[in-house]
């Protein structure tokens, strides 16, 4: 299995293929020819002396003052060293083989002038599975991610800290053991480099940390779309709702994409059910709650939200981020702010503002489960209710993530402090923007987790109805793992296992192999 990069073909669906498979990364023919070509011209500027930021001189704030050429070498191993100032919480390992991956995909393009052993060496640990040890804080998302990238150099140049981890893929992974990354080059026959002119800025000034959750959120995200139709369909079957207000003629007549896919993924998952069947005449109800009338509506928009950012996302997987960006075709170099970090700041914001609604909507439907309101449902799914308190709390843990989401969804874009002296005077905030939505994501992937466990405890009340084809698949796969609640057990459990299939893609998989899912 092989990965070819060539700084102008990565897509999200690659990215996946990535993290799953674990491929052989290979830089392609064309891009060593146009690495060398940019590297051989950085090299005939520092011979002759020419003034190049970043290359001839100092960074940011220090941009005017002028480094002798017999301190270039250090200059750049300087920069990697003051700039490791992360703090908190170490990066999932996942996220940081993303940033290798893209940040080699960056470079590739031939615009930056690093040499190409410099770019095999982290080719290299990717394929070594060799992955530096990253401290999350510590990035403004001006000039990329600084902090974070700088981490990940240490690696390189042998005085960071690194994880051997082959499955990424496991809940483990972090937790294995860290070393000295000198150690772990040795391990596999590499050595470290020695940074020459440009290369430490060249690794550094990009926007992989933000980019690498973007791309790993928007990954997810289409998924938990189709999950949160799923988990609608289930809570339809079980409140026994009409699906009148799925009719294709309304949803034409306001022709948003999102909300005619979500009509259509509800109601081929209901197809064919029982449930429906048992009320379709005489039902007293001329309208259901917004929670499942207007699904369409809601998970549509959040759908439509998600293409938007992941149309942003894969631009950037392909973009030169790096400063100054040189053009060997013309000999000729810039200094510009494709490294600045607005262009993700403001679609992760909104990211982390449709993933939380869909939780929103979710926990509604939760609530209809439990309160008791319906006339075919017990209140809070119990069975011998006031002896047993059934799924009275997951509702509150539900309640619990929602609320942490409305906090999280305050954009971070709308700050900006001023860093190095002024000179980097509006900074986009990024990297927070990234990392608030991560969590988000999580939170929903759960709350979801929970609507559908809760759904399938009210469905059993309706038997010996079933429900639709979808709904029944999705339905069969919770019974297989977690039975039926007939007397309070301890719920962590039940919310451990829904959650495992939720984030496995059980659910989905077995869904889609009865319902094509839009």
């Amino acid at each position: 299995m092989k990965l070819i990069i060539d700084g102008k073909s990565l897509a999200l669906d690659k990215l996946d293929y990535f993290l799953r498979a674990n491929p052989k990364v290979i830089l392609s023919a064309d891009s060593k020819k146009r690495v060398n070509k940019a590297r051989k011209l950085i090299d005939d500027w520092v011979k002759t002396g020419k003034t190049i930021y970043g290359v001839t001189t100092g960074f940011g704030g220090f941009s005017s003052v002028t480094i002798p050429a017999k301190d270039i070498e250090r200059l750049q191993e300087n920069l990697i060293i003051s700039h490791t100032a992360g703090v908190g919480e170490n990066l999932p390992p996942f996220i940081v083989k993303l940033m290798m991956l893209l940040r080699v995909n960056a470079l590739s393009s031939g615009f930056s002038g690093i040499r190409l052993e410099t770019l095999q060496l982290l080719i290299d640990m990717i394929n070594h599975n060799i992955i530096p040890v990253i401290p999350a804080q510590g990035s403004v998302g001006a000039s990329g991610d600084l902090a974070p990238l700088s981490h990940l150099v240490l690696a390189m140049i042998g005085k960071g800290k690194v994880q051997i981890i082959s499955d990424l893929t496991n809940d483990k992974a972090s937790l294995k053991k860290i070393i000295s990354s000198k150690a772990a080059l040795k391990k596999f026959g590499l050595a470290p480099v020695k940074l020459a002119a440009k290369e430490g800025l060249a690794l550094i000034n990009g926007t992989q940390m933000m980019t690498s959750f973007g791309a790993y959120i928007c990954n997810e995200a289409k998924k938990i779309v189709k999950l949160a139709d799923i988990a609608g369909a289930l809570s339809h079957e079980a409140l026994r709702a009409t699906d009148r207000a799925f009719d294709h003629r309304v949803h034409k007549l306001r022709p948003y994409p999102g909300q005619i896919a979500s009509a259509k993924n509800i109601l081929a998952l209901i197809s064919k059910s029982e449930i429906r069947d048992s009320h379709l005449q005489d039902d007293p109800r001329v309208q259901d709650s917004y929670s499942i009338r207007c699904i369409p509506q809601v998970h549509g928009a959040s759908r439509d939200a998600i293409d938007y950012i992941c149309s942003r996302i894969e631009i950037e997987l392909n973009s030169v981020n790096d400063n100054p960006i040189i053009f060997p075709e013309d000999k000729d170099y810039i200094s510009g702010g494709n490294f600045h970090g607005q262009p993700l700041a403001l679609p992760l914001d909104f990211l982390a503002i449709a993933l939380s609604e869909l939780a929103d909507i979710s926990e509604r439907r939760i609530d209809r489960l439990t309160n008791g309101s319906s006339e075919k449902l017990p209140k809070f799914l119990a069975k011998d209710g006031g002896l047993n308190s059934g799924y009275m709390i997951a509702q509150y843990t539900a309640a619990a993530l929602v609320s942490e989401n409305k906090i999280l969804s305050h954009p971070a874009s709308v700050d900006s402090i001023p860093t190095s002296a002024g000179k980097e005077d509006l900074n986009s905030m990024g990297s927070i923007s990234a990392r608030k939505c991560f969590q988000v994501l999580k939170n929903v992937q759960n709350v979801i987790a929970i609507e559908i466990l809760l759904a399938c405890q009210g469905i059993d009340f309706l038997k010996p109805l079933k429900c639709g084809i979808g709904t029944n698949a999705a339905y069969r796969t919770v019974r297989k793992r977690i039975p039926t609640l007939s007397r309070d057990r301890i719920l962590k459990n039940d919310l451990d296992k829904i959650s495992e299939l939720v984030l496995s893609g059980e659910i989905l998989q077995n869904v889609e192999r009865v319902v094509k899912l839009n």
